[in-house]
């Protein structure tokens, strides 16, 4: 079960579980949404063009750089990333599903290795990306990417 919590974050309304999770473990299975082609603030993008919105209890998961849950896009689920406690609040890292953010954001999580700017994958190092999990449309844009500035190289 999941709970919302208003307050108490500097996000404002959080995730908060009310059962544990071992790390591995499915915590929700998305369902329900509807599929657009425009990003916003509360879409997940599971796609180069595609995101989903209406997403519910989720549109209340919220961003960290040491994150404890996944959000896997292929077979659209939440997992637990490490063990979770009762109480926690539930939170994934955004660039492993988001290109380029509608509204990036200073990020106030704390953790050692924080990225400061949350704006997409588009932002980050390679090395960076590395240290986390991120979905196979965000890796397929990073090699993209990545062969259109070889290419560009190549044509000095």
């Amino acid at each position: 079960m999941l709970s919302i919590v208003k307050g108490g974050s500097a996000y404002g309304a959080r995730l908060i579980t009310d059962e544990p999770y071992r790390r591995g473990q499915i915590i929700y299975h998305i369902s329900g949404h509807r599929v657009t082609s425009q990003p916003t603030y509360q879409t997940i993008q599971i796609g180069p063009n595609l995101h989903i919105e209406e997403l519910g209890v989720l549109a209340y998961l919220n961003h960290s750089c040491q994150p404890n849950t996944v959000v896997n896009t292929t077979d659209l689920s939440v997992v637990a990333a490490r063990d979770i406690a009762v109480g926690d609040e539930l939170n994934f890292f955004y660039p492993s599903t988001e290109w380029e953010m509608d509204r990036p954001f200073i990020c106030l999580c704390g953790a050692p290795q924080c990225v400061r700017l949350v704006a997409g994958a588009k932002y980050l190092a390679i090395d960076t990306l590395s240290r986390y999990f991120v979905n196979q449309h965000i890796r397929d844009m990073v090699f993209a990417s990545l062969a259109q500035t070889v290419s560009l190289d190549t044509e000095r």
